[in-house]
């Protein structure tokens, strides 16, 4: 569970690449969905950081002073809302608009890091809760706004340099 807890956001860099690489044999637009996975997740990140410096809540090893599986962080790493559990969140919302299939893989792995932050100690079962629900609001409307202007990004991507990243061929 600790393995998990630490490294397991590298599965939904996995699964970005693998959504991308997919995308790629589609439709532009498709290929443009997926290359903002990262986007967006960074974006869902960022207003979770901004809510945890407003919240400011102390980590359950801190206020509880209970034994953690986990080293307990330092001071001033706050509690509410998680970031593991937002960017999990936010990579399965994102997934979901590449593929169905790898944003359902996504929420299982979501689901098993808001669980695993809880029983390390790290988080509470709320400050989890809040980072899924931030992120996920905030990975759902970027990728609706997305999904109805992908068409004229792509347009935007394969008239540049960077139109190799939006086919296969």
């Amino acid at each position: 569970m600790s393995l998990w807890s630490t490294y397991g956001l590298a599965v939904f860099a996995v699964l970005a690449v693998v959504g991308w690489w997919f995308a790629r044999r589609g439709e532009d637009a498709a290929a443009v969905r997926a290359l903002a996975v990262p986007v967006v997740v960074v974006l869902a990140y960022g207003v979770d950081a901004l809510v945890k410096l407003a919240v400011r809540e102390d980590r359950p090893c801190q206020s509880l002073r209970v034994q953690t599986l986990e080293t307990c962080p330092a001071p001033g790493d706050w509690s509410f809302p998680s970031n593991h559990a937002a960017i999990a969140a936010a990579a399965a919302v994102a997934l979901l608009f590449v593929s169905r299939r790898l944003g359902a893989v996504a929420a299982v792995a979501a689901l098993a890091m808001t669980v695993s932050r809880v029983w390390v100690g790290a988080h509470y079962p709320h400050d989890v809760l809040a980072g899924v629900l931030v992120s996920g609001l905030v990975a759902l409307t970027a990728m609706l706004v997305l999904r109805r202007r992908s068409p004229s990004v792509a347009r935007s991507i394969g008239s540049g340099h960077l139109s190799r990243l939006l086919s296969a061929s």
